[in-house]
């Protein structure tokens, strides 16, 4: 049985709880229309609020995930993984519920019109009601929280956030945040009460008491030590991070609000708080652990670029789609990715664990169209050639490119750099073995004649080499008869002849197999007969426009079971799948391989590169 206020009186309304701000926008809206003047001023600040509040946690939310500049002042190491991101999904519950019990007070007290703009009195009468009410009252209202039945069937669930993040803060109960509300509300009504009370105190309460609250959940120790050696009783009146990671730690002390005096009064100060919050705070130059394997991507697209973690997390934790809501934001996509083409480098965007290996990814600062241009393609490799050295300077067993950054045209699928550079104890992968076993796996074992696009491509040859060595019949669409001769003359004596050249797309209207290496219109599309099925291997994947037909996914794999701290999508991937090149760098690490997988694909490693997937536990995801 579910406790009485536990539940959130609007959690089935999914985003339809958003009307719940409607008689408030109706009001001003009504106002600004049909009056001269908005008359219920107060609903307008309280809309302006709740947003302001919104986005002081999105701002929190963006600077803690921004790992290339967070991760060495990180106290918990771990990832925030999908199930801590579904469970906190309507954090902001409570700016509903407090902007509803505002809207009910200016109901009943319409003086609050009349508050001044500003009055030097109100800010000092409500942090003495600050101190002296809402901080013990919090205290002990936590403690007590802590205890038997209210923390069973109610303080647990904020609990249940193993790693804190600034929406961890919002992430309670529905009793909990009513009494959050009686604290937050005291030193303001009583302000306001006293006569004291003015427009710019509730905003700026409001929006510190949100500020401090996302910085001890953040998960980010951005207070200096320096500041308690030169000012000591400091620590006593402003908790840290780290004072209250150690809460969420060892659940039995650190239960202030943001004063830890009232811990030491109350005898549940942990007396590591300090020692530790020194030691992240000094340290954070050292505290970075070097990834054992690095999968090194690039943006596709602008408004791919918003999938980010560091954007919108709840965005970046389910596959990659195109919203509505992302369009406005393109200039400002735009304009980021003007400034990172003059000035970036590869960053740090996100990171999971797997049997004790971190891996992570990079991203190189270019999106999908600057790879085509002629003149960039200089820059990008240089980009590429620096994420290399790094990671061989630092330790990084295996670095994986991602598919446009192992374009055979740009660095010859790897092999520029690690020509130029022999002496590399990283070992460079472009991934390609297992995405032809991705591919080939995919394809009925009683298929006996395939359609293959894209043909004399690094993966089209080493399908088709493959394929025939099964004695089905491949039939390569080029133009090119010396490099279909050259991929022929690779095969067995005896298999050769199951290579046929094709120009035409007419040649497969009786094929119902295609493997798509080449980007393919729809009329292209229309060659193919009713109940044909189209594996790819091309970006981006093509259109679906045949009703009768089916369209297999970009080769990828679900990676194992016991992926720790994984909490974001790979583009279009579900969760906890990744491109194949992407698992081929993991198999590579996982098999202790020292080899260099770049250049053409080894065609007698593929079938052992897929055992290998499959015995450390990546699975196939087949869309058939």
């Amino acid at each position: 049985m579910v406790a009485p206020l536990s539940a959130w009186p609007w959690e089935n309304l999914g985003v339809f709880k958003y009307l719940l701000y409607g008689p408030l926008a109706a009001k001003v809206l009504y106002s600004w229309i049909y009056e001269d003047s908005i008359k219920d001023l107060w609903c307008l600040h309280i809309l302006v609020i709740c947003a302001l509040r919104g986005l002081i946690h999105q701002l929190w939310n963006s600077y803690s995930t921004t790992l290339f500049l967070t991760r060495n002042r990180r106290i918990k190491q771990e990832g925030v993984d999908f199930k801590q991101i579904d469970r906190e999904w309507d954090w902001d519950n409570f700016l509903i519920l407090h902007a509803l019990l505002a809207y009910m007070a200016c109901l009943i007290f319409p003086s609050l019109d009349d508050l001044p703009l500003w009055n030097p009195k109100g800010f000092i009468t409500l942090l003495f009601l600050h101190v002296t009410v809402s901080e013990p009252l919090y205290y002990w209202a936590h403690r007590y929280f802590h205890e038997g039945y209210l923390f069973t069937h109610y303080h647990s669930l904020h609990h249940s956030s193993s790693v804190t993040h600034p929406y961890t803060a919002g992430h309670a109960t529905f009793l909990e945040h009513l009494i959050l509300c009686v604290v937050i509300g005291i030193p303001m009504a009583g302000s306001i009460t006293m006569g004291y009370g003015s427009t710019s105190m509730v905003y700026g309460y409001v929006s510190a008491f949100d500020f401090l609250r996302c910085l001890g959940h953040s998960n980010v120790e951005v207070v200096p030590h320096e500041v308690f050696n030169k000012l000591p009783f400091l620590k006593y009146f402003l908790y840290t991070p780290t004072y209250h990671s150690l809460h969420h730690t060892e659940m039995g002390t650190n239960f202030c609000l943001f004063m830890p005096l009232f811990d030491a009064m109350g005898n549940t100060l942990n007396r590591n708080s300090w020692h530790l919050h020194k030691k992240i705070s000094s340290d954070s130059a050292k505290n970075g652990r070097v990834p054992d394997f690095v999968f090194l991507a690039h943006g596709v697209d602008l408004t791919s670029s918003m999938h980010a973690p560091f954007v919108f997390r709840s965005f970046a934790s389910v596959p990659f789609s195109t919203r509505i809501f992302l369009l406005p934001l393109l200039p400002v996509a735009f304009l980021v990715m003007l400034i990172m083409w003059a000035w970036s480098k590869t960053f740090l965007i996100s990171f999971y664990n797997l049997r004790g290996h971190l891996h992570q990814t990079w991203v190189v600062p270019r999106f999908g169209f600057q790879y085509f241009l002629p003149f960039a393609m200089e820059g990008i490799n240089k980009r590429i050639e620096e994420a290399i050295l790094r990671a061989d300077r630092i330790g990084v067993k295996v670095i994986s490119l991602a598919a446009l950054n192992k374009n055979e045209a740009l660095n010859g699928g790897g092999t520029l750099f690690v020509e130029k550079h022999p002496d590399l104890k990283v070992r460079v992968v472009h991934g390609n073995t297992l995405t032809a076993a991705v591919i080939l796996n995919e394809i009925p074992k009683d298929v006996e004649e395939v359609f293959l696009t894209g043909a004399t491509s690094k993966l089209g040859r080493a399908i088709a080499l493959y394929l025939c060595r099964r004695r089905v019949r491949v039939l390569m669409l080029t133009l090119s008869t010396e490099r279909f001769q050259k991929i022929q003359r690779e095969a067995p004596a005896d298999c050769q002849n199951y290579l046929v050249q094709v120009t035409k797309y007419q040649a497969a209207q009786n094929c119902k197999t295609w493997i798509v290496g080449k980007w393919i219109t729809p009329r292209q599309q229309s060659w193919a007969p009713s109940g044909t099925h189209f594996h790819q291997f091309v970006v981006p994947p093509i259109l679906a426009f045949r009703r009768d037909c089916t369209y297999g996914d970009l080769a990828a794999m679900r990676l194992p079971d016991d992926v720790e701290g994984l909490g974001s999508c790979e583009y279009t991937m579900e969760r906890g799948v990744v491109h194949a090149c992407h698992a081929g760098g993991v198999v590579h690490q996982l098999e202790g391989w020292t080899h260099h997988e770049v250049g053409a694909i080894d065609v007698d490693r593929i079938d052992i590169v897929w055992k290998a997937a499959l015995k450390h536990g990546l699975r196939p995801v087949s869309s058939m």
